[in-house]
């Protein structure tokens, strides 16, 4: 089975450079309402993964969310390296082993350029075999 298939590619997919300051990631994830975002360097590599969760211990470890204080703080210094990418070839056993425990699998080429990336819910639409459109709004449970 061809992966790419699942690919949301690059132009699609919003990023972060791996330069940006805490602040500035802050306000992207804010602004797209992402749980988690690709980092890139300037030569399209990708470099991490930084979540929500990244921010929530940026902010508690510098013992404030003062906004002025994470201009100061470098991106880097919290990205994830446990969001490994796979390359364009990667069998989906592989694909399938990182989506179980990310949302998304960042896809790079051979020489670990950011394509993009596969998201979870599409492998999981694919694989429960799903032929109509499911709502893009999360569904909220009563009790």
């Amino acid at each position: 089975m061809n992966i790419l298939r699942f690919l949301t590619p690059k132009v699609e997919v919003e990023y972060i450079d791996i330069e940006s300051t805490v602040r500035q990631g802050l306000e992207k994830m804010k602004y797209h309402g992402y749980a988690a975002i690709p980092v890139i360097d300037s030569d399209g590599k990708y470099k991490g993964t930084v979540t929500e969760g990244d921010f929530l211990w940026a902010l508690y470890n510098n013992n404030s969310p003062d906004l002025k204080r994470l201009e100061k703080t470098e991106l880097k210094s919290i990205i994830r390296r446990d969001y490994q990418p796979v390359k364009a070839s990667a069998s989906i056993d592989e694909i399938l082993s990182r989506a179980y425990y990310q949302n998304f699998v960042p896809v790079v080429d051979d020489r670990g350029v950011f394509i993009g990336i596969i998201k979870r819910k599409d492998i999981i639409k694919y694989l429960a075999g799903v032929k109509v459109e499911i709502s893009e709004q999360p569904v909220t449970l009563h009790a």
